[in-house]
């Protein structure tokens, strides 16, 4: 986890009287002299844990953390000597190292309460099993990537205003990566090497990167969350943090949002559109001489560029006219981030035009929030697409409410998300028998929220 997290320090009770003295050569001991019994401590699976000064701990991080009270006090506690520091399971336990315990100070044991619980709360555990099978990672070295990618994604904003961040915790600032990032990003970020040598030893259990440990219990343990009541949780939380936004930092704004409306699961929905996009003869490529074509080797002394794959472009054009609401255009800046994950966080592979009766400029993505929905009147989609098809996208998703004029099918795959409507039916003052065009059938159309 942390610095708090690291190689042990020597306990304050330990003195140098305490150590074991180093024995003087024969030749300078007197025969009658004999070695003195060496005090020796008692060993650690001895020491019990200090229950009173960890829940002391926990209840300062409650005060400083109002809105994780809840998280905080679902979490069981198991003693265990083979834990180097505090780590959890996927079930909502939290084992903790007497030593651990002993030799930090109250105000750093609250960070690691928050730390801890903030893996569950972000389905850490979840997150790295997909992200492993998605991309193949495996092996110990890959999850203690995961681990250090998802303890990137939480102390970036948490600590601070009343929480005390453990000393030597790892930061963005510290491996000189951007902040603001999700555990998914912060992976193609960094490799293990020389700036995380001395992050070796973290380990903040299967709940951080989802590989399982020998300590776990396990699903059929004492004191496990069943799903139900980490869901439970979970939406308990994020009513916390929405009904405090002034105390919440924006990673924990995003994450309520998300936990109130989960994003669609774009991976699926553009895994057919991109696999068709880069699949056919000429489609997705571009010349490149990164490395020469094979058939150079006929042509001595020219150089011939290969056709090298390309990964496919994703624009998205967004109805930001009068009919759709503030909230329906915050779910679709989430669903603009859950597209960007769905293309393996390149961002420079996403645009987003904002679009009413005339569309705005293709915004290239730099983080979704910072994207102007700029609009307000009324729609005409056939602008946007005409602008977003400037960009020359792989595919383009439409999220709108479906009141709008559609464009000729364009050159590419189109998915369209729509806003909820009940019974797809708007009413317009001059025609009382007015019912929105359904979308064409060549767009692939999915229900938001």
């Amino acid at each position: 986890m942390r610095g708090a997290e690291g190689s042990p320090r020597t306990p304050s009770s330990q003195t140098s009287s305490s150590r074991t003295p180093s024995l003087r050569t024969p030749s300078l001991r007197t025969p009658s002299s004999r070695p003195r019994p060496t005090p020796s401590r008692p060993p650690l699976s001895s020491r019990p844990l200090d229950t009173d000064k960890l829940y002391t701990a926990r209840l300062q991080a409650v005060r400083a953390r109002p809105y994780l009270a809840s998280a905080l006090f679902a979490l069981h506690v198991v003693e265990s000597e083979s834990v180097p520091t505090m780590a959890v399971d996927g079930y909502w336990r939290c084992y903790v190292s007497p030593g651990f315990v002993e030799r930090t100070p109250v105000e750093e044991l609250a960070g690691v309460w928050v730390h801890e619980v903030s893996h569950l709360l972000r389905d850490h555990h979840g997150r790295g099993d997909r992200v492993a099978r998605a991309r193949g990672l495996e092996g110990a070295g890959e999850r203690l990537r995961m681990n250090i990618a998802a303890d990137l994604e939480i102390n970036d904003d948490i600590y601070g205003d009343g929480l005390v961040r453990p000393s030597g915790a790892v930061t963005p600032a510290g491996l000189r990566l951007r902040e603001g990032l999700l555990m998914e990003e912060y992976l193609r970020e960094f490799q293990l090497g020389p700036s995380t040598a001395e992050f070796v030893w973290l380990d903040c259990g299967s709940g951080a990167d989802g590989r399982a440990r020998g300590w776990d219990l396990g699903p059929d343990g004492a004191d496990g969350l069943t799903e139900q009541q980490r869901d439970a949780v979970r939406f308990r939380v994020a009513e916390a943090v929405k009904g405090a936004p002034g105390d919440a930092p924006e990673g924990w704004k995003r994450w309520a949002e998300t936990a109130f409306h989960p994003p669609q699961p774009w991976l699926e929905l553009l895994g057919a559109a991109l696999r068709s996009a880069v699949s056919g003869a000429g489609a997705g490529q571009d010349y490149s001489y990164g490395r020469p074509a094979r058939r150079a080797s006929s042509l001595p002394g020219v150089v011939l560029p290969s056709l090298r794959r390309r990964p496919p472009r994703v624009a998205v054009v967004i109805d930001t006219s009068g009919s759709v609401s503030d909230a329906e255009l915050g779910s679709a800046l989430l669903e603009v981030a859950a597209i960007t994950r769905a293309v393996g966080g390149r961002r420079d592979l996403v645009t987003v035009v904002s679009c009413d009766a005339a569309a705005r400029v293709a915004h290239p993505l730099c983080r979704a929030e910072d994207i102007p929905l700029i609009g307000g009147g009324g729609t005409d989609l056939r602008a946007g697409f005409t602008t977003a098809l400037r960009t020359r996208p792989d595919v383009v998703v439409a999220l709108t409410d479906g009141q709008t004029p559609w464009p000729p099918q364009p050159p590419c795959r189109t998915v369209v998300g729509l806003f909820p409507r009940t019974g797809r039916g708007r009413w317009r003052e001059t025609d009382p028998t007015y019912v929105p065009e359904a979308p064409p059938g060549w767009a692939k159309v999915v229900e938001i929220g």
